[in-house]
């Protein structure tokens, strides 16, 4: 293995990781790669550009595994960055463009990176954070010209042990300090490679980017599986619902995928509500351009599934995935798609439910609650520099504890009830669902935006079931318990609540749950 045995890369070949191979079968294809600021990049310019990148800054060497940070816009230069740190056999370690300097830190001194590559555009921001670290090498890369030469490089592979990590991408750190999830060579292969074939991409595919690039529905769904396919990436700087709009509309674009979280789907109806029956009608026809629309990273709720089938003809996708695992389980590609459900798993996913209070499985008793455990090549290497809390992830038989609660359907779909430790309720001896009530509460026409959380209860039922919710009005609980009652049991309605103007959010759009609670208390 080149990994074991040399120290420098000739300086024409990269290692054999198969996106790569995928990738470099379209060097001969005039179809770009990645749209980014409005300039198109070939496939064969990105291979000439990584090799030039490797060449200049890592002088071919073999990284042999050494951390490297690097925090870059959503744009060509992210994936030069990204993909040079492959090339060089290093484990890349992707920074958050809006976390403050003392998150930067932590995850610099926490993955114990050597190498930190950073946009001219936050160098101004980083150079202070360099102060703490002086033995990190410092790498400022500047935006990449078009260069449409037909020249295409005459790339080797070289066989690397695929088990080596590949990536570190941190949790959000919702219950404790983030976790590095090192994701190996093999574990992406098998991530991109599962999804290329489920959602049917091929090198006709042309998709718009608007997810932040330090989580896995951003790196991996809507970056790496166009890359792999010969696909075309356009690459936005960060979301902006009426630039989303205004490229939609412009015919000339052709796009064919948009994977997106919930939120992003509620900004693009709330302005598509905002426009003239003109505009609205053309918003419409634009979206009949698309062959598939995907949601994930949190729970879609039922009204904006069916709001966004009225208005783009388009029934959502939705999945279930996580950073330890990748796509786990999805919606059918073709086949119906059921509002609250997740579907069945992916081809190369082996799911079971487990009691967390019996321990027993569940997985063939319909509508009984059990945690996700997963058995899958995309399943992570380890938590870095983390043995203990590594081996306690998984069970004794090898299953990855996911921590998340599901119930399977008659129909063997599967239902997810929410966050063990954030979105199940436990009150009077009932274990109930918060993302449940949230569906059913986001149906009120007063109600924006909510989340439900479990509070103490000073009468030592447990917890009781708390509200917070973005409205147009104020409502008393009364109010709020009327509109609840016909639809869910006594047990789940909400005995508190508190209006305000924000729900406190991850940069994926995820409720933070705990900041929730710290406010309500």
């Amino acid at each position: 293995m080149l990994s074991e045995i040399q120290s420098v890369f000739n300086s024409q070949s990269f290692p054999d990781f198969e996106l790569f191979k995928q990738s470099y079968n379209h060097v001969n294809s005039e179809k770009p790669a990645i749209i980014s600021r409005g300039k198109q990049y070939q496939y064969r310019q990105l291979f000439r550009d990584i090799l030039h990148f490797r060449n200049t800054y890592f002088n071919n060497r073999n990284l042999n595994g050494e951390r490297v940070v690097f925090l870059c816009p959503s744009s060509y230069e992210y994936v030069i960055a990204q993909w040079s740190i492959w090339c060089s056999n290093g484990i890349a370690v992707p920074l958050c463009t809006i976390h403050p300097p003392a998150e930067i830190k932590y995850t610099i001194n926490d993955s114990k990176a050597s190498i930190a590559i950073v946009h001219k555009s936050f160098s101004e921001f980083f150079k202070p954070i360099l102060a703490s670290f002086p033995n990190l090498k410092y790498i400022e890369i500047d935006d990449f010209l078009e260069d449409p030469s037909p020249i295409i490089p005459n790339i080797t592979f070289e066989p690397v042990n695929k088990n080596n990590g590949a990536l570190i991408l941190y949790t959000s750190g919702t219950t404790g300090n983030p976790k590095g999830v090192v994701i190996t060579f093999k574990n992406l292969e098998n991530q991109i490679g599962c999804l290329i074939k489920a959602w049917k991409w091929t090198s006709e595919d042309k998709i718009l980017h608007t997810l932040p690039l330090h989580h896995t529905h951003g790196i991996i769904n809507v970056l790496l599986c166009p890359l792999w396919s010969g696909a075309t990436c356009d690459m936005l700087p960060k979301f902006n619902v009426n630039k989303v709009w205004d490229l939609w509309m412009d015919e000339s674009n052709n796009y064919t995928l948009f994977m997106a979280v919930p939120t992003i789907y509620a900004k693009l109806i709330k302005l598509y509500k905002s426009f003239s029956p003109i505009l609205q009608k053309k918003a419409t026809e634009c979206c009949k351009q698309f062959r598939l629309m995907v949601s994930g990273s949190s729970s879609l709720p039922n009204f904006l599934f069916n709001e966004w089938k009225r208005i783009s003809g388009h029934t959502l996708l939705e999945r279930y995935g996580m950073t330890e695992i990748g796509m786990a389980i999805g919606n059918p590609y073709n086949g119906p798609r059921i509002p609250g459900s997740v579907g069945v798993p992916f081809p190369n996913v082996q799911v079971k439910l487990v009691c967390t209070d019996t321990g027993k499985d569940v997985s063939n008793i319909p509508e009984t609650p059990g945690e996700i455990r997963i058995k899958s090549p995309s399943v992570f290497k380890e938590y870095f520099n983390r043995k203990e809390q590594t081996f306690e992830s998984f069970d004794e038989d090898g299953w990855f504890k996911t921590g998340d609660i599901a119930v399977i359907t008659a129909d063997q779909k599967y239902r997810i009830l929410g966050r063990a430790s954030a979105d199940i309720i436990k009150s009077g001896g009932y274990k109930i669902s918060a993302l449940e009530i949230e569906r059913e509460l986001l149906e009120h026409p007063y109600i924006e935006d909510c989340a439900v959380v479990g509070l103490p209860d000073p009468n030592e039922w447990g917890e009781l079931v708390g509200l917070m919710y973005v409205g147009s009005s104020e409502l008393s609980i009364n109010e709020i318990k009327n509109f609840l009652k016909p639809r869910l049991a006594k047990y789940k309605l909400p005995r508190v609540s508190c209006r305000v103007n924000e729900i406190p959010r991850n940069t994926l759009g995820k409720i933070n749950k705990r900041e929730v609670v710290r406010c309500m208390l």
